[in-house]
């Protein structure tokens, strides 16, 4: 990945990449499995359900790793959450990298 001009800060270059299209997708997909598994866990009435393991291995490994949080089906949903923001920052940066994204056109989008 080439480095950034010297102006540009993380959060600013963290937010350009999270701005990408496929970033984007990917969040909206991660989005989508945590809203399903949720409703289908609830409306289940009992703790059997296993559709909180979708959104986990979407969001795979930070989610995984945050699994060590106490047991809350609130540390779920921010696992998820999280695991979701990191991997979208990845995905964003080097969809940018591999396109060259760091041309003058993207420094002031």
């Amino acid at each position: 990945m080439t480095a950034a001009p010297p102006g540009r800060s993380l959060s600013r270059k963290a937010a350009h990449a999270l701005r990408h299209p496929a970033a984007l997708v990917y969040l909206a997909v991660c989005a989508l499995l945590l809203a399903w598994a949720l409703v289908v866990t609830l409306a289940d009435g009992s703790d059997e359900s296993m559709a909180g393991v979708i959104p986990l291995l979407a969001t795979a490994p930070v989610s995984l790793v945050l699994l060590a949080l106490p047991d809350h089906g609130s540390m779920l949903v921010a696992a998820v959450v999280l695991g979701a923001l990191v991997n979208a920052l990845v995905i964003g940066a080097c969809a940018r990298a591999l396109r060259g994204g760091d041309s003058a056109r993207d420094q002031y989008t």
